[in-house]
């Protein structure tokens, strides 16, 4: 039987869910707007977010269900979904956020009336683990600018990477490279969809963003609240762990000797280079991350100092247990 293509894809990657899965499916299929698939991808779950897909998806016609037979890292599972649409518009989904019914069919509004408009999110108000309001998200960017360069920098400022759960022209996705296994990856998937066009925020709240102690930024980024309200007293030191935070993007990183400042500083360049932009494009780019990452080179360094470090190590432990094997065989 014909079943014709919707509208919307919305991914939703989920691993160990099943404290506010519920809720966020029911946000999302009781929905204004339905004319969607949703396509959830378990990350080989140990508690019950199986069990409770299975049921929805059994209910919903709407659901495609798939579990990853191992943890296939985060950047991974949130590329897969992405992979397994298709339609117009794409959308990922946070297995603990809520939606306020009109999102989609809003976002959806904006962008079917306004071909230059590449995403379009709302304002966001931070929830708790209840989901009772907590605070507004304060940091707006100009990403509306018809500048690339505005764009850029804008994108290159410090926010929390809310956009990323707005609706997005799965085109324009497709003219970038995936989600990266590295700290920050989701950031620096906006930095380069900034790079291809225009994004709108509607100014209403409809996107609810929940903190919960098992979420990343709580795990990685504890001060992360400090960080969106341009707190005076602001530091490097608040920002996150980015070698945890790479594991978690990327579980094949764990025990690999990584550079996670250095390979953030690489993949800015990268969303330069790797663009469309016109040479003064990429130049004024360019010079913005120069701006932008002045007074953070002791990250770099403290980066090298750390790897240098282990490598120290390694090589200690290598010479001793060398020199127990010689002392074993010379007995």
């Amino acid at each position: 039987m014909y079943k014709p293509q919707a509208k919307l894809s919305i991914g939703l990657p989920v691993y160990n869910g099943e404290k506010f899965i519920k809720q966020s499916l029911d946000s999302l299929l009781n929905q204004t707007f339905s004319d969607f698939e949703l396509i959830i991808s378990d990350n080989a779950s140990t508690d019950n977010t199986e069990e409770i897909c299975r049921n929805y998806a059994a209910q919903d016609h709407r659901i495609r269900y798939y579990r990853n037979p191992t943890n296939i890292g985060c950047a991974c599972n949130f590329n897969r979904v992405f992979e397994l649409s298709n339609s117009e518009y794409f959308k990922w989904a946070a297995y603990d956020d809520l939606h306020a019914p009109d999102f989609l069919s809003k976002c959806i509004q904006v962008l079917e009336e306004n071909p230059h408009y590449i995403l379009c999110h709302s304002h966001t108000y931070l929830i708790d683990e209840q989901g009772n309001f907590f605070q507004n998200y304060e940091i707006k960017l100009n990403t509306n600018s018809e500048k690339t360069q505005i764009r850029f920098e804008e994108l290159l400022t410090k926010h929390l990477c809310y956009q990323m759960y707005g609706v997005i022209r799965k085109s324009s996705l497709q003219k970038i490279t995936p989600m990266g296994g590295y700290g920050n990856a989701d950031g620096i998937l906006l930095l380069r969809l900034g790079t291809v066009g225009q994004f709108y925020e509607i100014p209403e709240y409809l996107f609810f963003a929940r903190i919960h102690p098992q979420q990343s930024l709580s795990m990685f980024f504890p001060s992360y609240l400090s960080f969106t309200q341009k707190d005076p007293q602001y530091s490097l030191d608040m920002l996150p762990d980015f070698y945890e935070y790479s594991i978690w993007f990327d579980s094949g990183n764990k025990g690999k000797l990584l550079f996670p400042p250095w390979r953030i500083l690489k993949e800015y360049l990268l969303s330069v280079s790797q663009s469309s932009l016109n040479l003064y494009e990429q130049i004024l780019c360019y010079l913005i991350i120069v701006k932008k990452l002045s007074g953070t080179e002791s990250l770099l360094l403290k980066d090298l100092w750390m790897a240098a470090k282990i490598l120290r190590s390694h090589k200690t432990k290598t010479n001793s247990n060398l020199s127990l094997s010689n002392e074993y065989l010379s007995n």
